[in-house]
């Protein structure tokens, strides 16, 4: 069982499937958005449906280009031999 899990999830034989179901669960869950009631929702903001998708897509991309920032314009990334 985990090894056809694994077979699914690793092989491109099967890139094309897996990314068919990928796109079929994104499409649920926008679906599934639209229809949670929002009746105690304190700002404007989240009245919106897909605003906390909206939002924690963005603070991802934020998080991954501050750290490559600091990473390599701040110097805390060192060489791969640098301990040798």
């Amino acid at each position: 069982m985990i090894e056809r899990i694994v077979d699914f999830f690793g092989d491109e034989r099967h890139a094309i499937r897996r990314r068919r179901l990928f796109y079929l669960v994104l499409v649920l869950i926008v679906v599934a958005d639209f229809l949670v009631s929002r009746e105690h929702a304190e700002y404007l903001w989240e009245r919106l449906p897909g605003w906390s998708a909206v939002y924690g897509f963005g603070s991802c991309v934020l998080l991954i280009f501050v750290s490559k920032f600091l990473g390599h314009q701040g110097g805390l990334m060192r060489r791969e031999d640098y301990y040798d």
